[in-house]
């Protein structure tokens, strides 16, 4: 028999052995297809390409092995990346990098782990009678699955110092190299030249090798290739670079332009230059049957790697002399960069590139492809002279000659920026200069300006200047910049013309005598003979080489080189004997310096040096209370190495704001408790006589030699006797105080790397932590201060300026207030704006930003034209703080800025006060006459600013607001123009802010230190806190009844009882203390009990073994960060009455421990005086819904019980006229001396509430809490009315920062503030809330939200803390004390019954005539309190966790499952976990604690991982079956048969979210529901799915070769896991990972589940379907196999879902938010619940990163579709 299928495109020719019913029986598919038996190898290479247009070339060893684009792609996709620790030096990354290849080399990747029968395995059944018939299909897709075509390719990436390395290295080659391709690419975007190269400051990319090349050729029809579509759209750390149209032949010594055609390359080893961040990586590829082996891609690296050793530290002079030598390379426009133009599908076209994606074409760089084959552009000049002709024959006279001498070696020497004063004498230096192709020159009328502007450039650059001056008094203008470059140790090279001798003291003109002019200022002074040709010309060449030795040696700093000219100065010809000359015909033919000075090589660990170091690391090792001081610092190289230190040391941190380090940037939130504790604000706690007496250190290690704060120096001083150990690069002695006790000369780079290799950090965990609470409170309280100021102070520009700044910009800071208020007050904590996957791979706790100064000498000239020149040699966009005195004391330097030469754009911040503000700072101020201080200190002035820089054409932008101030900064940093923002600001204000600042600070500073002291227990040394361990958390549930519904209810409902219910927290600590809090949720703040439950139930779990530190108490971000530290959940994502009994239980608990009261551990002082008395007066409440005279009845049985504050409740009614009609009549009812307040809830429209305001304006309100529904509106109604406002709902609906939302109601009209602890999220954010309003000067009101007795008893305790608060800032700014606050505390009287066993004391004092509680009781009461057993409703049970095995068998295997289980339902239904990749059944059990009280948890280990087992049938490795997803799904199938009769909820992440949602799609009998949690659907695309395979197979094999440490570098690298990586529990999640056993079935997973073998039917089994219906058909039997559609997926299964789906992602998941949003598009049932929700706060793995939010989620999803 003959059985054919009609229109198919596919047949079948091989005999099915085993249907021998029929020996005819013949099936036929027509198509290139293999077929394994079980005789056959395993794997098998498929050689199906047909005219291949990608090449894959190992340019390294010289192969070429061709591999077509599907190939290649599969090659450049199974990139994984494994990130390395950052290192302090290039030489440090490249031996890291060769330790990694080398451990990869003992553990290779081996293709017989890895996916064991995917081939063999993978078959089609046809059922015919009793026999079955397996077809063993191989899809020509499938060819990456076969164990002989696993591609292989791994990078490893490192973070290295950052200064400009790229090109220096590229130019460090040697000719010979037998290496290629080399390359560098400049990332200069802005008109790149090769006079920019000189200045050795330009970044971009190095690389040497090729790991992969690919090159491209147009079809045969003329149209280009699209390898884009197979290469991935983003390659993080493998980029490619490379040529398009042109046809490339490294053999030959040309290139041949061809359109369509491209040559692109993956580099072996790779230098990437961000903005101060350079990463080195390597990368090696092979595939063992095709391109090349294992031991081949190692021999290619290791060749390249030998290579890459040759760099230089020559840094600017190889640039220099390596230029000449790219002149003859072949020219071509532009380089590409891959991994940019390659995404979305592009096409590898220039033009397209071009108009599209700008940032992947460079238009500089240099690429040697062959010994014979090099290809450049804009790295050499096109009118390159002739150097033998013109030293020997053009040059038209003697100083000529010399002066193009001196100028062509100081570019061979790397000087090749000229600053030149105009001026005849010095005509030759100039037109030589000016003259030359390498050089940059700038020009200044202003000599003092331009030397200024060369010591800003040699401070940016780390190399001099040379600056070009006439005679006379034009050297003398040099002086002062000559006087701070030497102070500050900067190089700088003056050439100043001169007379000749003959001419010097006989009266000529513009004659004065030069010699030494600028005495011991100079390093060393040289004095050229007047040129003549008697002179050999070498002197010029050694004396310059000398010269510029001597400024670039230790100590660096100035050279005076005085250089005589006699006539003639022009050019005009005179002849010159070619003699002089002889000896140079060597220099003239290369690029080199006459003389080089080889640097000797030393090393802190040098033998000579090694007994003296030894003693300091001893020093260092042992020290108990160490400090480390970053004075200041000004190379990125050493800033990156104190760093390093810090991080290695974990010691305090005093940091200077010159260091870079001051003003950081974060990646993470400033929750994190950083593991480097800088002190940012020791400054202003040493204005504290306590702190000051307290802190004394034992070793003080400095780095870097001048500090700003004075009062830094003096705690320096005042902790001798202690061990000071200064570490600076030049020998110049910083000891004003004569204290140091070791003084090392070395780089910091050095002495980091010496401290790091041989000390063990030691550090006392309680001197660290006083440190980090005494630092967290005034960083606090400053801030509150400057930000709570409306008007605009210098203070807050300081921390503005700061705040805005973006990442890759540096600041120059003048001297006098500027750079001190920037010291004291500027942020320190700002968002990094690098990419979070970048600064996490450079494994950086925070960034830092280039700070400079003129703090050599501290003057206040030429700080214009400094910044300018800093602005140049740094290469950033710059921005200056300045004072207007500074400003106008160098508006030459106008001039200078006018002319953007080689620089970025400029902002310069002008604080425009009138004049010299910092004398007001000093005592003179107080002891003289004003006008003296007017006009001999402040130097008062009127000068227009704006006009001067309308006279130099430069951009001018005034500000007198915060939100000008803002907006400038903003937008001046964005624009390509530079500008000057001038901030108005006076003598006077900002003297008084000053004063009250520091005052303030002081108070603060005091506040912490007695708050800490008080509990901590102090040992032999120092104070400090011991901290302690929670050792159990418990909650009762308690409901009482009350006398009326609290007035949130709806209406007056007094018919039916009315109940208050809530929870009562118990925290015991380690010592036995117990701390008590109340939750007390209120269905209108959108909590309910239930859900409130659960929160407790997970905390319950993840409290118990914390730590609780006694920093706690200080509510300054301490209990956020916390929760945020040790709990691992964004405060945020705990309910507000959750949190505020959390907190409440901790402060109890720390008071308990400490044998005091809450009131106590918040405020030291305000405890003694509550041994005597505290009185918390308290406000009465009434619920308004009776008459008039029924309200006015009320109140005056209030008055009559003592109360003499009331607050009614209004718009109850429907007309405010009623409402107006009771107030009325209460006023008449209690007279004029009781206090009234009324509250609208936000209930009436703007119109009554005006309505309303008007009627009561005799009333005399003392405030109305919310009387309008739009909150936009308050402010208006304030001015309208008159009648002051409180807020409350207000700050109640902020989930956020509430200081951001309460800015706007500055306004005077808004009187107070309503705190409700329980609702606005805890003390915490209460008191963030109290201090902003008492810093306005509004009133502060706690009030309660309906707790029982131990809740009040808490809130009057902190009532009564920001009394005394309050009181002490009134004090402080010598106002007048506030009368008494009555608090919110009346609804006591609601409650009929109570929690507790005893009643809280509240009672009316006579002798205060008023209702209040009393703190020292409430803190006794909230001690000894018990609870009412008749109260309690039901206390908590810790539900046990129970594990058992499930035994599962399938085809050829059996599994063991292992189960967690726990909790109960009502109803019998479960909710099933399932764990991602790596994961376990225990990562759910927090979650599973948490609703185990209504619901039947499980959570399942996943085969492969944590306790589930297989058993394999087979005798060997290769006898294991396919764990795909179908297998899975079976297996899960079969579990929840055995677990539950009823259907399940599945909940699903990640790969367990995959499973999840194939068995809802396919098993739906045993499915109810399903929670997909960052889940995809799969793969469509044929290519995206071979591709992801290929990758996920290399993957398995690293983890079984190279073991999970490996494994899981490169597998959280991924930019995936970004969020995870800085959540505070990744360390934690990484170390539960690790213990995994089982690798070969772990791998195997990875490979068998790979989203790119999820099922997706194609058209060949849609064919094979056909032939088994055709056959059974035939033999007239029944056929099982389901029918599939063409090209059906999961995708296509979502249309048809019946099981409720919810699809959870992270916010910062942006690539599976995507895909959410794809997948609801295919879901077309209806759903009563949203379908996508979004975890805030979280990325990838959400249950992990906020898992509170997961637990909402879930058990809403349950609850509603129940429901439904």
């Amino acid at each position: 028999m003959d059985y054919r299928i009609v229109n198919s495109q596919i047949t079948l020719q091989f005999p099915l052995t085993k249907l021998q019913l029929h020996q005819n029986t013949i099936i036929k598919i027509n198509k290139r297809t293999h077929f394994l038996k079980p005789a056959f190898p395993r794997f098998i290479r498929f050689n199906n390409r047909q005219n291949p247009i990608s090449k894959v070339v190992r340019s390294s060893m010289g192969k070429d092995r061709v591999l077509d684009d599907k190939e290649a792609a599969l090659l450049v996709n199974s990139c994984i990346t494994r990130n390395l620790a950052p290192v302090l030096s290039l030489e440090q990354g490249l031996d890291a990098i060769k330790a990694a290849v080398e451990e990869l080399k003992a553990n290779p990747p081996t293709c017989s782990i890895l996916l064991f029968e995917h081939l063999s395995e993978r078959g089609f059944e046809l059922h015919c009678g009793d026999m079955i018939i397996r077809i063993f299909l191989l899809l020509a897709y499938f060819h990456a699955e076969a164990g002989s075509s696993v591609t292989r390719f791994p990078s490893f990436v490192l973070a290295v110092p950052p200064s400009a390395k790229a090109l220096n290295w590229f130019c460090s080659q040697p000719e010979s190299s037998k290496v290629f391709p080399l390359f560098f690419l400049s990332s200069d975007k802005e008109n790149p030249t090769y006079e920019s190269l000189s200045l050795g400051r330009t970044r971009g990319v190095f690389g040497i090798g090729s790991a992969v090349s690919f090159k491209g050729s147009p079809h045969a029809s003329g149209k280009r290739s699209y390898l884009s579509r197979y290469l991935p759209a983003e390659l993080t750390s493998s980029k490619a670079y490379g040529f398009l149209d042109i046809e490339l032949d490294t053999k030959m010594p040309t290139i041949e332009r061809q359109t369509g055609s491209y040559y692109v390359f993956i580099p072996q080893i790779e230098l990437d230059e961000f903005e101060d961040i350079s990463f080195l990586s390597a990368t090696l590829a092979w595939d063992d049957s095709s391109m090349c082996t294992f031991s081949e891609a190692v021999q290619t690296f290791e060749s390249s790697f030998q290579q890459a050793r040759y760099t230089s530290a020559s840094g600017s002079q190889l640039i220099c002399s390596s230029l000449l030598k790219f002149k003859n390379a072949e020219k071509h426009t532009q380089m590409v960069r891959v991994n940019s133009l390659l995404m979305d599908g592009k096409k590898l076209e220039a033009s397209t590139l071009e108009l599209e994606d700008a940032s992947s074409c460079f238009s500089q760089f240099s690429a040697r492809l062959s010994p014979t084959l090099s290809i450049a552009n804009n790295m050499h000049s096109e009118h390159e002279t002739n150097k033998v002709n013109f030293f020997c024959q053009d040059s038209p006279n003697i100083n000529a000659l010399w002066a193009s001498l001196i100028v062509e070696e100081c570019t061979r020497l790397g000087l090749t920026y000229f600053c030149i004063a105009p001026g005849s004498r010095s005509s030759p230096l100039t037109i030589a200069a000016a003259s030359h192709p390498l050089t940059t020159c700038i020009a200044c009328i202003d000599e003092r300006s331009l030397a200024f502007h060369a010591l800003g450039y040699a401070k940016g650059s780390q190399k001099p200047a040379v600056v070009i001056t006439s005679s006379g008094t034009a050297v003398s203008n040099l002086f002062p910049a000559v006087v701070e470059a030497s102070q500050s140790f900067v190089p700088m090279l003056l050439l100043t013309a001169d007379r000749p001798p003959e001419l010097v003291d006989v009266g000529a003109n513009q004659a004065i005598n030069q010699v030494n002019h600028f005495g011991t200022f100079a390093r060393q002074f040289f004095s050229l003979p007047p040129p003549t040709d008697e002179i050999s010309a070498r002197l010029v060449l050694t004396t310059i080489d000398s010269a510029v030795h001597k400024a670039t040696s230790s100590p660096n700093g100035p050279i005076h080189m005085n250089c005589p000219f006699r006539e003639p100065l022009a050019n005009s010809v005179k002849d010159w004997n070619r003699k002089c000359v002889n000896g140079l015909d060597f220099w003239m033919s290369n690029a080199e310096p006459f003389t080089r000075y080889i640097p000797p090589q030393k090393s802190l660990s040098c033998s000579d040096m090694y007994s003296h170091m030894n003693e300091v690391l001893e020093l260092i090792e042992g020290a108990n209370d160490g400090v480390l001081v970053f004075g200041s610092i000004h190379k990125e190289d050493d800033m990156w190495g104190a760093l390093m230190l810090a991080k290695h040391l974990l010691w305090p941190v005093v940091i200077d704001v010159q260091s870079g380090l001051r003003l950081r940037k974060y990646l993470s939130s400033f929750l994190d408790r950083k593991d480097i504790l800088f002190v940012d604000q020791l400054d202003q706690l040493l204005q504290s006589d306590s702190v000051r007496a307290w802190m004394k250190a034992d070793v003080i290690v400095q780095i870097g030699s001048r500090i700003t704060g004075r009062r830094i120096s003096q705690m320096i001083n005042q902790s001798c006797p202690s061990s000071l150990i200064l570490v600076d690069d030049h020998p110049g002695r910083h000891d004003p105080s004569h204290i140091i006790t070791h003084r090392i000369q070395s780089t910091i780079s050095q002495f980091s790397d010496s401290v790091i290799k041989s000390c063990k950090p030691n550090i006392r965990k309680r001197w660290k932590e006083f440190l980090r609470g005494l630092d967290m409170m005034v960083a606090s309280e400053s801030s509150s201060f400057i930000s709570s100021e409306k008007s605009l102070t210098e203070p807050y520009v300081a921390r503005k300026i700061f705040e805005t700044l973006r990442c890759g910009s540096a600041l120059f800071f003048g001297n006098s207030m500027t750079i001190r208020d920037a010291d004291m007050y500027g942020s320190n904590w700002v968002q990094c704006t690098h990419p979070a996957s970048l600064m996490l791979s450079a494994g950086l706790p925070c960034h830092w930003v280039h700070v400079t100064a003129n703090r050599g000498a501290s003057g206040i000239d030429g700080l214009i034209s400094s910044a300018v020149g800093f602005a140049v040699g740094c290469n950033k966009r710059v921005l200056l703080v300045m004072g207007d005195v500074s400003f106008l004391h160098d508006t030459n330097g106008l001039a200078l800025l006018r002319h953007r030469t080689s620089r970025k754009p400029m902002v310069i911040v002008v604080v425009n006060n009138r004049g010299g503000a910092i004398f007001s700072q000093l005592p003179v101020a107080s002891t003289i006459d004003r006008n003296i201080m007017d006009q001999f200190f402040y130097t008062s002035h009127n000068v227009s600013i704006r006009h001067l820089c309308l006279a130099h054409g430069v951009k001018h932008v005034q500000v007198q607001t915060k939100a000008e101030l803002q907006n400038a900064l903003f937008t001046s940093q964005r624009e390509d123009v530079d500008c000057i923002v001038e901030v108005e600001s006076e003598i006077e204000t900002n003297i008084t802010f000053h004063n009250n600042l520091r005052t303030f600070t002081r108070q603060a500073s005091d506040h912490a230190y007695n708050v800490l002291s008080k509990l901590s227990i102090a040992d032999s040394t120092s104070p400090g806190p011991i901290d302690c361990i929670v050792s159990k958390m418990d909650y009762s549930q308690y409901r009482v009844q009350l006398n009326a519904p609290p007035t949130s209810s709806s209406g007056n409902s007094n018919n039916f009882p009315s109940y208050r219910e809530g929870f009562v927290i118990s925290l015991s600590l380690d010592d036995g203390s117990v701390g008590f809090g109340e939750v007390a949720p209120l269905e209108i703040h959108k909590e309910n009990l239930l859900d409130v439950e659960e929160q407790l139930r997970f905390l319950m779990h993840a409290i118990e073994g914390n730590t609780i530190s006694d920093n706690l108490p200080l509510l300054k971000g301490s209990l956020s960060s916390w929760i945020w530290n040790n709990l691992g959940i964004p405060p945020g994502s705990i309910f507000p009455s959750v949190r505020c009994g959390l907190e409440m239980a901790i402060l109890s608990a720390i008071a308990s421990r400490h044998g005091c009261s809450i009131l106590n551990v918040l405020h030291p002082s305000a405890g003694e005086l509550s041994k005597r008395s505290s009185p918390v007066q308290i406000c009465a409440l009434i619920d308004s819904y009776g008459s008039p005279m029924d309200t006015a009845f009320v109140a005056s049985t209030l008055v009559a019980e003592g109360f003499t504050t009331i607050k009614i409740k209004v718009a109850r009614r429907e007309d405010p006229d009623e409402d107006i009609a009771a107030i009325k009549e209460v006023r008449r009812k209690v007279g004029e001396n009781i206090v009234l307040r009324v509250d609208a809830n936000r209930k009436w429209t703007y119109d009554a509430a005006v309505k309303f305001a008007h009627g009561v304006k005799e009333c005399c309100l003392q405030y109305i809490e919310e009387p309008v529904d739009n909150e936009d509106d308050i402010v208006k109604f304030c001015e309208q009315t008159g009648l002051p406002v409180a807020l409350d709902e207000t700050i109640n609906s902020v989930t956020e920062n509430p200081l951001l939302v309460l800015r706007k109601y500055s306004h005077s009209g808004v009187a107070a503030v309503v705190i409700k602890p329980g609702v606005i999220g805890g003390f915490e954010n209460a008191a963030l809330v109290a201090r902003w309003a008492q810093q306005q000067g509004k009133m502060t009101v706690i009030s309660a939200a309906f707790e029982s007795d131990l809740g009040l008893s808490a809130y009057i305790q902190f009532a009564r803390y920001l009394d005394v608060q309050n009181a002490e800032m009134q004090s402080l700014m010598n106002k007048e004390p506030q009368s008494s606050t009555a608090h919110g505390f009346g609804t006591y009287k609601w409650f009929k019954e109570q929690v507790t066993t005893e009643p809280l004391n509240i009672h009316h004092n006579p002798q205060h005539g008023s209702v209040e509680a009393d703190a020292a009781d409430a803190g006794h009461f909230l001690q000894k309190c018990l609870l009412n057993p008749l109260a309690v409703v039901r206390t908590s049970d810790e539900k046990e966790v129970k594990e058992y095995q499930i035994a599962v068998d399938t085809e050829g295997v059996s599994f063991s499952i292992n189960v967690l289980e726990t909790g109960e339902s009502n109803d019998g239904s479960a909710v099933v976990f399932l764990h991602g990749f790596l994961g376990t059944s225990g990562d759910w059990i927090p979650i599973m604690k948490a609703i185990s009280s209504s619901t039947r948890s499980i959570a399942i280990d996943l085969p492969g991982h944590g306790g589930s087992k297989l058993q394999y049938h087979g005798e060997n490795d290769s006898d294991r079956p396919n764990l795909s997803i179908d297998v899975m799904a079976e297996v899960l199938h079969k579990v929840l048969k055995t677990l539950t009769h009823g259907k399940v909820t599945l909940v699903g992440y990640s790969m367990g979210a995959r499973i999840s949602l194939y068995t809802a799609l396919k098993c739906s009998d045993k499915i109810e529901r399903a929670m997909i949690i960052s889940g995809s659907p799969g793969l469509i695309d044929n290519d995206a799915r071979t591709t992801r395979k290929a990758k996920d197979d290399f993957r398995a094999s690293t983890l079984v070769s190279n073991g999970l440490e490996f494994f899981l570098d490169t597998w959280y690298a991924e930019e995936l896991w970004t969020s995870l990586r800085s959540h505070p529990h990744f360390k934690k999640t990484v170390t539960k990972r690790l213990k995994h056993q089982d690798l070969h079935t772990l791998g195997k997973v990875l490979s068998d589940l790979s989203i790119g073998r999820q099922p997706l039917v194609s058209k060949l089994i849609y064919t094979l379907c056909v032939i088994h219906l055709t056959i059974c058909s035939r033999l007239r039997i029944n056929h099982s196999l389901p029918f599939p559609s063409h090209n059906r997926s999961l995708w296509e299964d979502l249309k048809q879902c019946k099981v409720p789906l919810q699809l959870v992602v992270g916010e910062k998941d942006a690539k599976f938010k995507a895909i959410a949003i794809e997948m609801q598009a295919r879901i077309i049932h209806e759903n009563s619940f949203p379908l996508v929700v979004e975890i805030p706060s979280a990325g990838h793995a959400v249950h992990v990163e906020n898992p509170l939010a997961v637990i909402t989620a879930i058990t809403q999803f349950v609850k509603t579709v129940k429901t439904t």
